[in-house]
């Protein structure tokens, strides 16, 4: 699914039906970009670190993508919210892909394919960490 796709089935969802008025559904939207874009590199890193017989590399993109790629479908499902689980997911989803970050750092200098996947896992923590705090603040409001 494409960023404008997404964007647009986005807007047709209205948080006020599932109890979360003060959701910013931006928050919301930048994050599935960013678990996606951090499924896609860490599958194709696991591929090549495969390849490269890097297998504690690999097998820590594989998990990082499978996280990634729940934590997204979760956040396009908000009729099925449940903050508590959504939390968890989130913390659960920022720390695989700050060990698949540290991971992939170690090999960064010398893979091309390990830098773009590091760089990928970052901007999803950073993500992640946003949507925490948009629903920090959606409880308050």
């Amino acid at each position: 699914m494409d960023a404008n796709m997404t964007a647009e089935m986005m807007q047709t969802m209205s948080m006020d039906t599932f109890g979360m008025p003060a959701m910013d559904m931006m928050t919301m939207q930048q994050c599935i970009e960013a678990c996606s874009a951090c499924e896609q590199a860490c599958t194709m890193c696991a591929d090549n670190a495969m390849a490269d017989g890097m297998i504690k590399c690999a097998s820590m993109c594989m998990d990082c993508a499978d996280v990634c790629n729940t934590m997204m479908r979760m956040m396009m499902r908000p009729s099925g919210f449940d903050m508590p689980s959504m939390r968890a997911m989130l913390q659960a989803c920022m720390t695989m892909c700050s060990a698949c970050a540290d991971e992939c750092g170690n090999h960064a200098e010398m893979s091309e394919t390990c830098r773009m996947c590091q760089m990928a896992c970052e901007a999803c923590v950073a993500a992640c960490r946003a949507m925490m705090d948009m629903f920090a603040a959606a409880e308050t409001a």
